[in-house]
């Protein structure tokens, strides 16, 4: 891999071009100009801005000049905050979930989203770098690049270069600082937290691998819960479904990944039990000392200033009163119905919360409030001003087993919910005409440990006056051998039909090796693939690789790359091309096959063919590509299906569904080869 030199930056600064000659893009500046200008405002981010013309636009901007859709309220708000001195100062640790912290990322966030040039857009991103905390600062820049309409072919850096000490071992961070100190080029291992007398080692590289920490952070980046209507161009399709099934499936994944290492599946948390795991970070912030440890087997304490236990038993109690009910009860006391297909939208919104929740007053915030709690417990009186923990930041979060043990408590209440539902009927689930009449793969599902190789330029302190000396960091993670799945489906209609093809799996067998039930295996089943084509009457054969899975993302070129690329699409007026890049939502596609086992980990795959010409919630989806499985750009969510179907149901009668002549099955094994050679 490239590692980040100083000089990409100053190269590219010779190419900078005047807003006004730029106006084939919306906003009045190439894609490429977008893409250097975000580059240089995120390049050591705790250091002065590198790029001249950044650099003076820094000094030389005036907010309260720009052009906004919003006759520039939230750039009078946010000024007055900044010439009140009431925000946060730099070099001080930020965490979302501090309520003004928030407040305050939010207001750059609304300043930035309502520019309506790229001038605008860039002038207050360079005005603001320079005067506000770094940590709201990044975290309102990629909000902004993700939503607003002025970024949309902007590549967002990965987020392990931009802010390094989240997701890197403080070990290692130290050893950065020597080789920056001793001006010594240096490539450090990573190791994972803990050690092999500890369990969870085991399972170590899925909730600490860097693209799952960038996978969570951006889906909550894509679909925060802070978003409001109100004062965003659009509304969020079914974003509480998507927080219940995003956090599903990573529950999901991390049992399969426990079964391939011979542990029994991660049990859920109580409020009036005990946290059986500790657990060391091993990580620093870049200002406010070490992330908190938790010892193991302490009891949940009262937390000062955020909820007490009781209190979190309370609001668990009535969403599953709720629940049994079948509805929720609104803030002005209206019945809001959850039990049909769209309960588990209103549900995802409660547990969250999120701004749409029906009524946050009664139902409160399970899903937040218990991160901030569980975070805490290191120090949950202030004692000893600890700073936030992991559980608080939605990079660091999964690095903590008991992220896995909380949502599974929450993924058992969303079961609680749709197992209350009645299960598909047969005329609901079948294809009249369409058959599946053969699955197979084409070679031998394998998976391995690769190294993989990131910068730390970022994570040192720097001077201009001294050159940057490659340092980078190799860290193991999982991949897998690519494959493609083919099947035979025949369309026996006199016409072409239009059809959504879903694919899942999962662990056919428990760590004792007895079989789970189809209804128990449902429920803990895998998405790997969705997708949409057109069967044309007669046997249709249908490839499908695994590199193209609608559920993942390919690694985010480099920070050192994206520069290049911005630099040299400057320099000869070339296009980006980085299109495939653009959107981070969804998880590593080298994560799409758990890691397996040696001698073989059986997995039931499923394949499901519905009528897409009931499920398409737009039109054109099977040549479409400009849209991701959460969602369209605008939105939308492409599917009219709740997702998981037809697995999201209770199954009372496999014979219902294994009988279809659009469903097929078949095991196959999952081997794990070591390490990559």
């Amino acid at each position: 891999m490239k590692l980040l030199v100083i000089c990409a930056l100053v190269a590219g600064a010779a190419a900078w071009p005047n807003f006004g000659m730029m106006a084939d893009s919306p906003g009045g500046a190439s894609d490429a100009q977008k893409q250097h200008d975000v580059n240089s405002v995120l390049w050591k981010v705790y250091e002065e801005i590198r790029d001249p013309h950044l650099k003076e636009l820094s000094q030389t901007f005036d907010p309260l000049s720009g052009h906004y859709d919003d006759d520039g309220v939230s750039a009078k708000r946010l000024m007055e905050e900044l010439n009140d001195h009431r925000l946060l100062e730099q070099k001080h640790w930020f965490s979302l979930f501090n309520t003004r912290q928030r407040q305050e990322a939010l207001m750059l966030y609304d300043v930035l989203e309502h520019s309506t040039d790229w001038e605008t857009f860039a002038g207050n991103a360079a005005f603001f770098r320079v005067r506000m905390n770094e940590g709201e600062f990044v975290y309102a820049i990629y909000a902004a690049v993700i939503h607003s309409p002025l970024t949309q072919h902007v590549v967002l850096p990965p987020l392990y270069e931009v802010t390094p000490h989240l997701f890197t071992n403080s070990e290692v961070i130290q050893e950065a600082y020597k080789a920056k100190m001793t001006q010594t080029a240096a490539k450090i291992q990573s190791h994972f937290t803990g050690s092999k007398s500890n369990p969870e080692q085991r399972v170590a590289y899925f909730g600490e691998d860097i693209g799952m920490n960038t996978h969570h952070v951006t889906w909550h980046l894509e679909f925060p819960f802070w978003w409001d209507d109100a004062h965003e161009n659009h509304h969020i399709d079914r974003k509480g479904e998507s927080f219940f099934w995003v956090h599903h499936q990573l529950t999901v994944r991390f049992d399969a990944e426990r079964l391939s290492n011979y542990l029994d599946p991660v049990g859920e948390l109580h409020w009036d039990d005990m946290i059986h795991e500790g657990f060391a970070p091993h990580t620093m912030y870049k200002y406010g000392g070490y992330f908190p440890s938790r010892p193991d087997n302490v009891n949940f304490e009262d937390v000062d200033g955020v909820a007490r236990v009781r209190d979190m038993l309370i609001l668990e109690s009535r969403i599953r009163d709720a629940i049994a009910h079948g509805y929720i009860t609104g803030r002005d006391g209206s019945v809001i119905s959850i039990r049909d297909a769209h309960g588990i939208d209103i549900l995802g919104d409660v547990i969250e919360s999120s701004t749409y929740s029906p009524n946050t007053e009664y139902y409160g915030s399970l899903h937040n409030t218990a991160h901030v709690m569980l975070g805490r417990q290191g120090d949950p009186h202030g004692k000893f001003a600890l700073p936030p923990g992991v559980l608080e930041h939605f990079e660091t979060a999964t690095r903590d087993p008991t992220f896995f043990r909380l949502h599974k408590y929450m993924d058992n209440i969303f079961r609680e919910h749709k197992d209350s539902l009645t299960p598909y009927t047969k005329e609901e689930l079948e294809f009249p005409g369409v058959t599946i009449q053969s699955l197979s793969l084409s070679n031998r599902l394998e998976t391995y440990f690769e190294d993989y190789e990131y910068s730390l330029i970022n994570a040192v302190d720097d001077t201009a006056d001294i050159d940057d000396v490659p340092i980078s960091t190799v860290v193991s993670r999982l991949g897998h051998k690519d494959f493609t799945a083919k099947g035979v489906i025949s369309n026996s209609n006199p016409s072409e039909v239009m059809a959504t093809v879903r694919i899942f799996a999962w662990p056919k067998y428990d760590n004792n090796h007895v079989e789970f039930s189809f209804n128990d295996g449902r429920w803990n089943a895998i998405e790997l693939d969705k997708f949409w084509v057109k069967l044309a009457p007669g046997d249709n054969i249908i490839t499908r690789s695994s590199k193209d899975s609608s559920v993942t993302v390919p690694d985010v070129p480099s920070f050192q790359t994206l520069i290049d690329k911005a630099n040299e699409a400057l320099s000869s007026g070339s296009d980006l091309n980085l299109d495939e890049y653009v959107s981070g939502l969804g998880l590593p596609n080298r994560f799409l096959l758990s890691k397996g086992k040696s001698e073989g980990m059986t997995f039931h795959l499923v394949v499901f063919v519905s009528d897409g010409s009931k499920d398409m919630a737009i039109d054109g989806l099977h040549e479409s590509t400009s849209f991701n499985h959460y969602g369209c750009h605008d939105g939308r969510y492409p599917d009219n299906r709740s997702h998981g179907y037809p697995l999201d149901r209770r199954v009372d009668d496999e014979r219902i569904i294994t009988g279809l002549g659009n469903f097929k099955a078949m095991d196959v094994d999952v081997y794990h080869v070591g390490k990559n050679e």
